[in-house]
């Protein structure tokens, strides 16, 4: 099954969309060139067959440094499948550790709503990343603690991990950043009160202020305010 759907990437593939897709992900190689909705297209249809036989041999056959589309494909299906926790949990301990690009990460957890419906479980799940020395499972966990549960019960725990991660990746100060617009957004207070006191290194700070100054939704006065949090 897994070569049934690998041709059918391939199939979907285009040239120019590959030369424009690579230029977003420094340090990916391995692109065909598919667009997304082709791919959540391909996911969805996969996640309603017999999904369970593909994900086994994504498991054998997919690495960390196959094709970028295979493996978005892989983590999409898990996301529309309809499966226990206990299934989606297995899958996800395969899937996570081939994660290594923004695109990959940001797109296939935005697909995880499952999560949703058992918050406790799997917010307990994501913290077990914490620890990560890994760019990507870090990135991983912020991204879907932003996706599904910036809300009354996780907020104040959110913004305690966002402001103790220490690594030196891009792509997790870029998530942390990017988490904290949204949460500034959702629950103002509790954000700025952590933007006026935190140990995050300076571009974190800075750019997650200057997210928030570019959010429409935030306004003029509080945003000047913002500005003078700002460190040299």
């Amino acid at each position: 099954m897994l070569e049934e759907i690998k041709a059918k990437i391939y199939n979907l593939a285009e040239e120019d969309y590959r030369v424009f897709n690579s230029r977003l992900l420094p340090g990916v190689s391995r692109v065909l060139g598919v667009r997304l909705p082709a791919m959540r297209k391909l996911a969805k249809k996969t996640a309603k067959g017999d999904f369970r036989s593909y994900l086994k041999e994504a498991q054998e056959k997919i690495n960390a440094d196959s094709i970028h589309e295979e493996i978005m494909v892989q983590g999409l299906v898990i996301g529309y499948a309809e499966m226990n926790r206990e299934e989606y949990r297995k899958y996800l301990d395969e899937f996570v550790p081939k994660i290594s690009n923004w695109s990959v990460c940001d797109s296939c957890v935005n697909s995880f709503k499952f999560m949703r419906k058992d918050p406790d479980y799997w917010f307990d799940y994501l913290k077990t990343y914490r620890n990560s020395k890994e760019e990507f499972e870090l990135r991983f966990m912020i991204v879907a603690m932003m996706n599904h549960f910036v809300d009354e019960d996780h907020i104040d725990e959110i913004l305690s991990i966002c402001s103790v991660i220490c690594h030196d990746g891009y792509y997790v100060k870029m998530a942390v950043a990017w988490t904290l617009q949204v949460c500034y957004v959702k629950f103002p207070g509790q954000t700025r009160r952590l933007l006026e006191n935190n140990c995050m290194d300076d571009f974190t700070h800075n750019k997650a202020i200057q997210k928030i100054r570019e959010s429409y939704q935030v306004s003029r006065e509080e945003k000047e305010k913002l500005n003078r949090l700002k460190r040299k």
